[in-house]
């Protein structure tokens, strides 16, 4: 079925079908165009994972299409000689805890154990979670520093790596057979948490990750805590992981921008988190006038991404 028009009318009959997308496509309705941006195609998978806008559609981030490539993913896991559990991590963005518990439910569904964060978690620490669990793959829902209105979901391998090339093409296969209404087994979230097909990962997981990355430091850290540093996590994940481990290098003096402290999937101060760019670290930049530290440090939404400002010069005061 390719017909955009055939593909809309079908969702819009599905019983049950979610509150906000029936709203979405009933809002399009008569509107030709709107409807073949949502219906055209289908969002592309890849050694990325999915992103896109969030909405209706088979061209957008929702539930059911993280539901379908959940269950490709299960499919690829159950055939494959890999260990059946994956560990799940989310974002700040919009429905980014929604997308990681349908994800959690649909591998429950086929066997396959879902160890899920408990709250808010950075990619790296999505990666650490893979290999100490000794998963089979892991999944971080996020769309790393794009725009508010995108979400995305992360593959990642049993090395804590996103996927190869070559386990993408084996998931988008296994993923192209599957209609995201029928094809897809979902279990009672709370059931599968009673049972142990869904489990809460640990305080330790994260603790001991913290730790790993201080194991890497260089140097003695002689006059560390003398350093003045700011901190923005651009209302992402980074604030825990990044406190716990400035505290265990000695760093004391750290000023968080306070504008974006908060996990805020809508990005108020910074429609492009990134932190490379000027426009998202500005409110850092204003910070440092009054506060005059040694480094300024941003990290994007799901912290896999660093913006770092030294050397900052202040005019002398009189």
């Amino acid at each position: 079925m390719t017909n955009t028009q055939e593909l809309y009318t079908r969702w819009l009959s599905q019983p049950d079908l979610d509150d906000a997308i029936k709203a979405e496509l009933v809002s399009v309705a008569g509107d030709n165009d709107a409807i073949a941006d949502r219906f055209y195609r289908d969002l592309a998978f890849g050694t990325g994972g999915l992103r896109g806008v969030i909405g209706a559609g088979t061209n957008r981030m929702n539930l059911y299409i993280v539901r379908k490539a959940t269950q490709g993913l299960a499919d690829y896991l159950n055939a494959s000689g890999l260990p059946k559990k994956v560990a799940i991590a989310h974002d700040s963005r919009h429905n980014g805890e929604l997308f990681a518990r349908e994800t959690a439910r649909v591998l429950a569904a086929n066997g396959i154990t879902a160890y899920v964060y408990p709250r808010l978690e950075p990619t790296p620490a999505l990666s650490w979670a893979v290999r100490y669990l000794g998963c089979g793959a892991g999944v971080c829902v996020t769309a790393s520093h794009n725009p508010a209105k995108y979400n995305g979901y992360k593959v990642y391998g049993a090395d804590g790596c996103q996927i190869t090339l070559e386990a993408a093409e084996k998931i988008l296969a296994a993923i192209e057979k599957i209609d995201c209404f029928d094809g897809v087994k979902l279990a009672d979230y709370d059931k599968a948490l009673a049972d142990g097909s869904i489990v809460m990962i640990g305080d330790k997981c994260l603790d001991d990750f913290v730790q790993a990355v201080y194991d890497q430091r260089v140097g003695d850290g002689a006059g560390i805590d003398a350093l003045k540093l700011v901190y923005t996590p651009l209302n992402g994940t980074g604030l825990e992981c990044v406190k716990k481990l400035l505290a265990k290098l000695g760093v004391t003096h750290v000023t968080v921008v306070p504008e974006q402290e908060k996990p805020d999937g809508d990005f108020p101060t910074c429609p492009y988190p990134n932190p490379e760019i000027r426009e998202a670290m500005q409110k850092g930049l204003e910070l440092c006038d009054t506060v005059k530290p040694d480094i300024l440090l941003g990290t994007d939404p799901d912290c896999d991404r660093c913006g770092v400002e030294d050397g900052i010069t202040f005019p002398q005061e009189e």
